[in-house]
């Protein structure tokens, strides 16, 4: 079994961080992959121009017209020399992750000669072109008068991407959808371009030693943190570049917030100290960017609770990591948040897009007098349910049933034409 996965970038982003940690789980499982990115890591001056110019087909169609931080993909422009190579090689399934920025377009997808597998770490692939819909639901229609784009045009550019996406799957027999929640599987199934296409609920898997729970002292030693308070920890990557990230409801949260005297503090990773903080009544430390695992291990173990309050979210990577340090998680009830957080179990799930609802939550765990249970739970969910081994072998069975069934189909076909 011999499988290329392919994703834009190597190891920036969500998707790459959960595409790289399958392609290193695989082969403890017997399955041979060749993991590569569409760009390089490090790129020459000519390289770094084609980049921008690639990712610029993709974005602008959609950037001139959306509203004001949205992402919006085309699906363009093409990459000829990039299938060639895909087609070339000895790989059994093509599985691929967030193809964005010029990586692949749609049309590319449909001339690759090999079964596809695709991973949806976001909406992009059954939508109009926005990578979440902010809940408009147009693309259950085939998109069009897209809110997103202000457009009152039927066929305006939403519509058109829609249309190539509905010819892409409805040509290409041999491809199979991945949704890595629940919430992003059922999203799929009510797509108008995805009718018919198999699809299948799979999760990314983590290392639970890389990620594992530190004793919290120690982690908080190591981070030069307070000894003796409460620690909120929150995830500020991009945040306050997009609205779907939550951060204005996290803010009004943790300004609510009242622990009955108990001191508290916060604990932001992803970014540095702004010019302009936010007054929310508590000290705040900024970790800066995390770069490796060893680090974001300690950061999560040194918390007492980890809030992540995204308004639409697929399978979050930090929810997962930080269950897998054993600590509980407060977050919105949105998307796939509830395939690991169980309520008043392994954190508090709070009504979607309710700040008092998050820093009821935040209370919660914070003031529980069983903490160590919901730690206990919190780890031992990811262990039972996403530990890299078990996750493997669920896509090494996938990946066989896909084999099998294009085969029968393969034959099934030469026997009409006979």
């Amino acid at each position: 079994m011999k499988i290329l996965m392919l994703n834009s970038y190597y190891d920036k982003g969500g998707a790459a961080r959960a595409a790289f940690r399958l392609a290193k789980a695989l082969p403890l499982v017997g399955v041979e992959v060749d993991y590569r990115s569409i760009y390089k890591k490090r790129m020459l001056p000519w390289e770094k121009a084609r980049y921008l110019m690639r990712v610029a087909q993709d974005r602008l169609p959609g950037t001139l017209k959306a509203k004001a931080k949205v992402m919006f993909s085309a699906g363009m422009p093409d990459n000829d020399s990039l299938v060639k190579d895909i087609n070339a090689s000895n790989a059994d399934i093509v599985h691929i992750h967030w193809i964005h920025g010029g990586g692949l377009s749609i049309e590319d997808l449909a001339k690759i000669n090999k079964p596809v597998v695709w991973s949806l770490h976001d909406m992009w692939a059954f939508t109009g072109g926005c990578h979440y819909d902010q809940h408009c639901g147009r693309f259950i229609e085939g998109c069009g008068n897209c809110p997103l784009l202000n457009s009152n045009h039927r066929n305006d550019l939403s519509h058109k991407v829609m249309r190539r996406k509905m010819v892409l799957f409805s040509s290409k027999r041999d491809v199979a959808i991945v949704g890595l929640s629940r919430w992003m599987l059922r999203m799929a199934g009510r797509s108008k371009a995805m009718v018919g296409v198999p699809k299948v609920n799979l999760p990314n898997p983590i290392n639970i030693s890389a990620f594992s729970p530190l004793e919290k002292s120690l982690a908080r030693k190591r981070l030069s943190l307070p000894q003796h308070k409460k620690l909120i920890l929150f995830g500020a990557m991009s945040a306050t570049d997009d609205p779907r990230k939550g951060y204005q409801e996290l803010i009004q949260a943790l300004r609510a917030l009242d622990l009955r005297n108990e001191e508290a503090e916060v604990m932001v990773f992803g970014s540095s100290e702004p010019a302009d903080k936010p007054d929310i009544g508590m000290p705040i430390h900024y970790l800066g960017n995390i770069g490796d695992d060893k680090r974001l291990q300690a950061t999560y173990s040194a918390a007492d609770v980890m809030v992540v309050p995204s308004l639409q979210e697929n399978l979050s990577n930090a929810i997962m990591e930080s269950l897998a340090c054993g600590t509980p998680v407060v977050c919105f009830d949105i998307g796939g948040n509830s395939d690991m957080v169980e309520h008043l179990k392994t954190g508090y799930l709070a009504l979607p897009g309710d700040p008092s609802s998050l820093a009821e939550g935040i209370r919660w765990v914070v003031l529980n007098k069983k903490h160590g249970a919901l730690c206990a739970n919190a780890r031992r969910k990811i262990v039972e349910e996403f530990d890299e081994i078990s996750v493997a072998n669920k896509y090494l069975s996938f990946y066989q049933d896909r084999l099998l069934n294009n085969k029968k189909s393969a034959e099934c076909l030469a026997a009409v034409k006979s």
